[in-house]
């Protein structure tokens, strides 16, 4: 460490020997991640930490710590525990505040949360927020970017909560089923069984913010439809709030269609990532023709995502921009961009 270095010490109290196993995780494990990202050295004795480094870093991990050690705080007698994923994106989140001025972070804090039943749901960046403050205040929002950076789960989030609080009385998901660039021939089983491949993505979500069973009762009682993008065709939908998902894959006329099935008391998210379009060869995305379309239109917003958004594990931010460099480079003229 250089001489500019700096030591900090931080007392979390209540003392409690459960909760400090859980925040520095099995063998020090969530301790030796802080380290290795913000480069700075943790030791502790019972539940006085002491950190030693630079001088903004000593201070953004004693928040780090304080805040952790909030999330582990017994709940119905049980104790919070801070997985891999939280880990994650807190120090991610952290990094990203690190850059950005106090006032920016001011706002961040006071960004939109989102609460289902299952717990709260926050934007992880100011990409995120501004997103989600589109989706609840435009009639069409699209979330147009690269994988992982959210778009598909916020705007899940945002119809759990607006069927929670009565806003809408169903909640619509559907995607274009297209092939990812392989040939999966003849698919047995009925209706359901064929589409559910392509909608899994949106069950998962559904099954982490509502639960199984809950799921199950919601799509029996058609307050959830999932449903293939064809299916969509000469219907009006009223009291809805409708995610099309992989839009990327429509073509331009089924865009058209699913953009003009809106009814009153209606809200439609629209996502989709440009850089992967399955659709044949020479067929132009709708989404993209979207983009070009509908910019200027009141009501109707758009926000684009990009490598520095992604939630996910870190290796994916760096696979993404690793193939942006690639594509610009080597390939101006590269298919993705139909």
């Amino acid at each position: 460490m250089s001489k500019d270095n700096q030591s900090h010490e931080v007392l979390l109290e209540p003392l409690d020997n459960n909760r400090l196993a859980n925040l520095c995780g099995p063998l020090d494990d969530n301790l030796r991640k802080i380290e290795r990202r913000l480069g700075v050295e943790i030791g502790y004795r019972g539940n006085k930490f002491k950190i030693h480094g630079k001088e903004q870093v000593c201070v953004a991990v004693v928040k780090l710590l304080k805040d952790l050690y909030v999330q582990t705080a017994p709940v119905k007698g049980k104790v919070g525990t801070v997985s891999a994923e939280e880990l994650h994106l807190a120090l991610t989140e952290l990094n990203m505040l690190e850059q950005e001025t106090a006032e920016t972070a001011a706002e961040f804090d006071q960004m939109v949360t989102i609460r289902t039943k299952r717990g709260v749901i926050k934007p992880r960046n100011e990409n995120q927020g501004e997103y989600v403050q589109n989706v609840l205040t435009n009639d069409i929002s699209f979330g147009v970017g690269v994988a992982g950076t959210g778009k598909t789960y916020l705007a899940v989030a945002c119809a759990v909560d607006a069927l929670e609080r009565q806003e809408v009385r169903r909640i619509l998901l559907t995607r274009p089923a297209v092939e990812a660039g392989e040939k999966l021939g003849f698919l047995p089983g009925d209706l359901s069984q064929k589409v559910d491949p392509y909608l899994r993505p949106l069950y998962d979500a559904l099954f982490e913010m509502l639960g199984f069973e809950k799921v199950e009762k919601l799509i029996e009682r058609n307050v959830i439809e999932v449903a293939p993008l064809a299916y969509m065709r000469g219907r009006t939908l009223n009291d809805a709030f409708i995610i099309l998902d992989e839009s990327q894959n429509t073509t331009v006329e089924q865009m058209k269609m699913f953009l003009t099935r809106i009814g009153f008391n209606s809200k439609a998210v629209v996502t989709g990532d440009i850089t992967q379009v399955d659709l044949p060869r020479g067929q132009r995305s709708g989404l993209r023709h979207a983009i070009e379309v509908l910019t200027d239109i009141k009501g109707v917003s758009f926000n684009y995502f990009q490598s520095k958004d992604v939630v996910r594990h870190p290796v994916v931010g760096r696979i993404v921009e690793a193939y942006e460099r690639h594509e610009s480079v080597n390939t101006p003229n590269a298919e993705y961009k139909r």
